[in-house]
């Protein structure tokens, strides 16, 4: 190997040293998110109050464990849709909706926006996907 190409690898092994001692991640961020998701990225969910409104707003079709009802909604608990996204992103689909004209939408059952209660909010959306992150197996 000649001496110019010793040298530059050397020297990248050294930078790489040096900025994983100070801290710099070891792993490339995950995927970026869709940017209409990127207005939930700084929501913080809770848990507890996502049950309660998880109870008011998606249980009727989801079932009462979210482990679906047939012919309404599909299992939240082991959906790898759903455990598949990104909390933002999650967020995101649950304030749009699926209608059953999508293709992806398996059920035939049109999933309204918000799941049908207009006065879900943001944060309401963030402890929903929070109680639902506790439920996934």
């Amino acid at each position: 190997m000649k001496p110019v190409r010793v040298m530059a690898l050397l020297v990248a092994a050294a930078a790489a040293l040096v900025l994983s001692a100070c801290g710099a991640p070891a792993t490339p961020a995950g995927p970026a998110l869709n940017p209409e998701a990127e207005k939930y990225a700084s929501l913080v969910g809770d848990a507890a109050r996502g049950a309660t409104a998880y109870g008011q707003t998606c249980s009727a079709c989801h079932g009462p464990e979210a482990l679906g009802i047939d012919g309404l909604g599909k299992t939240l608990v082991a959906s790898e849709f759903a455990i598949g996204l990104p909390d933002a992103e999650l967020m995101l689909f649950l304030a749009t909706g699926r209608p059953s004209s999508d293709p992806l939408n398996t059920t035939g059952v049109d999933m309204p926006p918000k799941g049908g209660n207009p006065a879900l909010d943001d944060q309401g959306l963030a402890d929903i996907v929070a109680y639902l992150r506790t439920l996934e197996k």
